[in-house]
């Protein structure tokens, strides 16, 4: 993974010269403060969701500020962290300090990152699957092409993306992802791909459908099922992604949502980075079912609709 990551950045390395104005110039250039100005940022298409609302809410609260969002696939992101036009990049990428480093001695600006939310991996299945607990030797069944009952996965893209970088990374672990593997262009589409596909088996960010405040989700939720996996802590237990298993590590997929900001001043970007740290954005991460990073909260017994099994 460490090579991954060293290879993305020593081969965008050269994008960092293309502009000959400096970012120190630029922002002054620009004056944007958290009140007021324009910035683009770039962000994983898997966190469409979350990151829509918490642009909507900063902006309403701050009407002289318009923040732009380029979704791509994770790769893309890695890319942006040259582009001197993109302030800030939010995905599940993390920097190590050496890679850090590189963007500053590169780019000449003050490089910033912070895990601001926990979110998960979740499996979904058809409505009429009738499996839809799994235990983590069967889910790489499934990616493997090894399930019995032909099960296959389906992404948002076989390549380039969080998803599919978290199941190589951390699930295959060096083993090949299976030829049967399906390929769509965004999360939405991997909902409705397995709504009608009775053996498919897909693999999304909690964001997308955990929600059941929000309309859209809750007319995901109509069209699949989401699955159980088995418990990290308890062998036989299944559980859902709620916010208290990603709290305690207990369901197995899990990753931290993260923002890079390349903002050599207090400008827009750090408001909005702020944002999502603070008291507002980490309830919207919660509001959302993902765990919000940096602000506690109780755990307390509740009822759910669907009980854990």
């Amino acid at each position: 993974m460490k090579q991954y990551w060293i290879l993305l950045i020593i081969g965008f390395l050269g994008l960092g010269y293309v502009s000959c104005t400096s970012y120190k110039e630029k922002d002054n250039q620009k004056q944007d403060t958290p009140l007021r100005g324009e910035i683009t940022i770039s962000a994983d298409e898997s966190f469409k969701p979350i990151i829509d609302e918490l642009v909507k809410v900063y902006e309403s609260n701050n009407r002289g500020t318009q923040i732009n969002v380029e979704y791509k696939p994770e790769a893309d992101c890695v890319k942006d962290l040259w582009n001197d036009s993109i302030r800030m990049v939010i995905s599940t990428i993390e920097l190590t300090e050496p890679e850090r480093l590189s963007v500053v001695d590169s780019l000449h600006t003050v490089v910033k990152q912070l895990a601001v939310a926990r979110d998960a991996i979740t499996v979904i299945v058809n409505p009429h699957s009738s499996d839809s607990l799994f235990n983590m030797a069967e889910i790489k069944e499934i990616l493997t092409g090894k399930n019995v009952k032909g099960l296959f996965p389906v992404f948002d893209g076989v390549k380039a993306t969080s998803t599919v970088r978290y199941i190589m990374d951390s699930v295959l672990k060096g083993e090949k992802l299976t030829e049967k593997a399906v390929a769509t262009r965004t999360s939405d589409s991997v909902i409705n791909y397995v709504a009608r596909t009775p053996l498919a088996v897909g693999f999304i960010g909690v964001s997308w459908i955990g929600n059941q405040d929000d309309r859209e989700q809750l007319s995901f939720l109509k069209k699949v099922k989401i699955a159980h996996l088995e418990s990290n802590d308890t062998p036989g237990k299944y559980i859902l992604p709620l916010q208290a298993n990603l709290y305690m590590k207990k369901y197995p997929m899990t990753r931290d949502l993260v923002y890079i900001l390349k903002e050599s001043h207090k400008g827009l970007g750090w408001g909005f980075g702020n944002f999502m740290s603070g008291e507002i954005g980490q309830l919207i991460f919660k509001r959302a079912y993902l765990m919000p990073g940096l602000k506690s909260f109780r755990l307390r017994p509740i009822q759910l609709n669907e009980d854990e099994k």
